[in-house]
Protein backbone atom coordinates (compact mmCIF):
# COMPACT_ATOMS: atom_id res chain seq x y z
CA UNK A 1 0.00 0.00 0.00
CA UNK A 2 1.08 3.59 -1.17
CA UNK A 3 2.18 5.04 2.44
CA UNK A 4 0.35 8.48 2.65
CA UNK A 5 3.71 10.97 3.48
CA UNK A 6 3.67 12.45 7.22
CA UNK A 7 0.37 10.78 8.31
CA UNK A 8 0.35 8.39 11.25
CA UNK A 9 -1.51 5.08 10.05
CA UNK A 10 -3.55 4.79 13.58
CA UNK A 11 -4.60 8.21 12.86
CA UNK A 12 -6.23 7.40 9.07
CA UNK A 13 -7.49 4.25 10.56
CA UNK A 14 -9.22 5.66 13.58
CA UNK A 15 -11.12 8.98 11.23
CA UNK A 16 -11.80 5.90 8.33
CA UNK A 17 -13.82 3.81 10.93
CA UNK A 18 -14.98 6.94 12.53
CA UNK A 19 -16.61 8.55 9.66
CA UNK A 20 -17.33 5.44 8.08
CA UNK A 21 -19.82 4.49 11.82
CA UNK A 22 -21.21 8.08 10.98
CA UNK A 23 -22.25 6.88 7.72
CA UNK A 24 -23.67 3.82 8.62
CA UNK A 25 -25.81 5.57 11.26
CA UNK A 26 -27.33 7.62 8.02
CA UNK A 27 -28.08 4.18 6.25
CA UNK A 28 -25.52 3.48 4.37
CA UNK A 29 -24.13 -0.45 4.27
CA UNK A 30 -20.96 -0.86 6.38
CA UNK A 31 -18.70 -2.00 3.60
CA UNK A 32 -19.52 0.46 1.32
CA UNK A 33 -18.92 3.19 4.43
CA UNK A 34 -15.53 2.13 5.03
CA UNK A 35 -14.36 1.98 1.47
CA UNK A 36 -15.29 5.24 1.07
CA UNK A 37 -13.94 6.67 3.91
CA UNK A 38 -10.66 5.49 3.38
CA UNK A 39 -11.07 6.83 -0.17
CA UNK A 40 -12.04 10.40 1.16
CA UNK A 41 -8.89 9.91 3.72
CA UNK A 42 -6.06 9.01 0.90
CA UNK A 43 -4.31 12.29 -0.43
CA UNK A 44 -4.60 11.53 -4.09
CA UNK A 45 -8.28 10.21 -3.76
CA UNK A 46 -7.81 6.83 -5.84
CA UNK A 47 -7.01 3.57 -4.40
CA UNK A 48 -6.57 0.02 -6.16
CA UNK A 49 -8.95 -2.86 -4.75
CA UNK A 50 -5.36 -4.33 -3.56
CA UNK A 51 -4.58 -1.08 -1.17
CA UNK A 52 -8.12 -1.07 0.04
CA UNK A 53 -8.03 -4.50 1.07
CA UNK A 54 -4.81 -4.25 3.00
CA UNK A 55 -5.80 -0.64 4.14
CA UNK A 56 -9.23 -2.29 5.42
CA UNK A 57 -8.41 -5.69 6.08
CA UNK A 58 -10.73 -6.73 3.91
CA UNK A 59 -11.71 -9.28 0.94
CA UNK A 60 -11.48 -8.25 -2.94
CA UNK A 61 -14.88 -9.26 -3.05
CA UNK A 62 -15.69 -7.32 -0.44
CA UNK A 63 -13.88 -4.27 -2.22
CA UNK A 64 -15.68 -5.17 -5.24
CA UNK A 65 -19.06 -5.16 -3.13
CA UNK A 66 -18.31 -1.79 -1.73
CA UNK A 67 -17.27 -0.15 -5.29
CA UNK A 68 -20.21 -1.44 -7.15
CA UNK A 69 -22.21 0.24 -4.48
CA UNK A 70 -20.69 3.66 -4.49
CA UNK A 71 -20.37 3.76 -8.40
CA UNK A 72 -24.51 3.03 -8.21
CA UNK A 73 -24.62 5.70 -5.92
CA UNK A 74 -22.59 8.07 -7.59
CA UNK A 75 -19.50 8.52 -4.95
CA UNK A 76 -17.05 7.16 -6.57
CA UNK A 77 -15.58 6.12 -10.16
CA UNK A 78 -13.04 3.33 -11.33
CA UNK A 79 -10.35 4.67 -13.75
CA UNK A 80 -7.99 1.48 -15.65
CA UNK A 81 -4.38 2.43 -14.63
CA UNK A 82 -2.52 3.33 -18.14
CA UNK A 83 -0.85 0.23 -19.93
CA UNK A 84 -2.55 -2.59 -16.70
CA UNK A 85 -5.67 -4.49 -16.43
CA UNK A 86 -5.46 -2.85 -12.60
CA UNK A 87 -8.58 -0.72 -11.78
CA UNK A 88 -8.08 1.96 -9.18
CA UNK A 89 -11.29 3.49 -7.60
CA UNK A 90 -11.40 7.74 -7.58
CA UNK A 91 -13.13 9.88 -5.34
CA UNK A 92 -14.35 13.16 -6.35
CA UNK A 93 -14.28 16.72 -4.96
CA UNK A 94 -17.87 16.85 -6.08
CA UNK A 95 -19.40 13.59 -5.07
CA UNK A 96 -21.68 15.00 -3.10
CA UNK A 97 -22.76 17.14 -5.68
CA UNK A 98 -23.08 14.49 -7.86
CA UNK A 99 -24.73 12.46 -5.87
CA UNK A 100 -27.27 14.68 -4.80
CA UNK A 101 -27.88 15.71 -8.67
CA UNK A 102 -28.33 11.95 -9.02
CA UNK A 103 -30.83 12.02 -6.34
CA UNK A 104 -32.90 14.37 -8.05
CA UNK A 105 -33.76 12.41 -11.21
CA UNK A 106 -35.51 9.88 -8.42
CA UNK A 107 -37.12 12.37 -6.85
CA UNK A 108 -38.68 13.59 -9.70
CA UNK A 109 -39.90 9.87 -10.52
CA UNK A 110 -41.51 9.23 -7.20
CA UNK A 111 -42.95 12.97 -7.63
CA UNK A 112 -44.50 11.15 -10.62
CA UNK A 113 -45.87 7.84 -8.92
CA UNK A 114 -46.90 10.27 -6.09
CA UNK A 115 -49.20 12.25 -8.28
CA UNK A 116 -50.57 8.92 -9.91
CA UNK A 117 -50.89 7.48 -6.36
CA UNK A 118 -53.26 10.86 -5.55
CA UNK A 119 -55.08 10.55 -8.77
CA UNK A 120 -55.97 7.00 -8.45
CA UNK A 121 -56.64 7.44 -4.83
CA UNK A 122 -58.40 10.13 -4.79
CA UNK A 123 -57.43 13.10 -3.55
CA UNK A 124 -59.88 13.77 -0.73
CA UNK A 125 -59.13 9.85 0.43
CA UNK A 126 -57.08 9.81 3.59
CA UNK A 127 -54.30 7.99 1.73
CA UNK A 128 -55.26 10.96 -1.41
CA UNK A 129 -53.94 13.40 1.33
CA UNK A 130 -51.14 11.66 2.67
CA UNK A 131 -49.95 11.01 -0.88
CA UNK A 132 -50.80 14.86 -1.70
CA UNK A 133 -48.99 15.90 1.17
CA UNK A 134 -45.91 13.75 0.28
CA UNK A 135 -45.87 15.05 -3.24
CA UNK A 136 -45.86 18.84 -2.03
CA UNK A 137 -42.80 17.60 0.30
CA UNK A 138 -40.99 16.51 -2.62
CA UNK A 139 -41.63 19.15 -4.79
CA UNK A 140 -40.57 22.20 -2.48
CA UNK A 141 -37.33 20.14 -1.87
CA UNK A 142 -36.30 19.98 -5.29
CA UNK A 143 -36.87 23.62 -5.84
CA UNK A 144 -35.10 24.47 -2.82
CA UNK A 145 -32.24 21.76 -4.02
CA UNK A 146 -31.79 23.49 -7.04
CA UNK A 147 -30.74 26.89 -5.38
CA UNK A 148 -28.93 25.52 -2.75
CA UNK A 149 -26.89 23.80 -5.43
CA UNK A 150 -26.36 27.34 -7.29
CA UNK A 151 -25.37 28.76 -4.05
CA UNK A 152 -22.58 25.89 -3.20
CA UNK A 153 -21.12 26.00 -7.22
CA UNK A 154 -20.52 30.07 -6.05
CA UNK A 155 -19.25 29.03 -2.79
CA UNK A 156 -17.05 26.74 -3.80
CA UNK A 157 -14.95 28.99 -6.42
CA UNK A 158 -14.72 31.72 -4.48
CA UNK A 159 -13.86 29.21 -1.19
CA UNK A 160 -11.92 26.95 -2.97
CA UNK A 161 -10.83 28.74 -6.43
CA UNK A 162 -12.72 25.34 -8.73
Amino acid sequence: MTEEVGRDPESVSRFVEHFAAQLVEAGVPRMPARVFAALLASDTGTLTSAELGEQLKISPAAVSGAVRYLSQVHLVSREREPGSRRERYRVHSDQWYEALTSREAIIKRWEEALREGVAGLGPDTPAGRRLAETLAFFEFIEKDVAGMMERWRAYRERTFGR
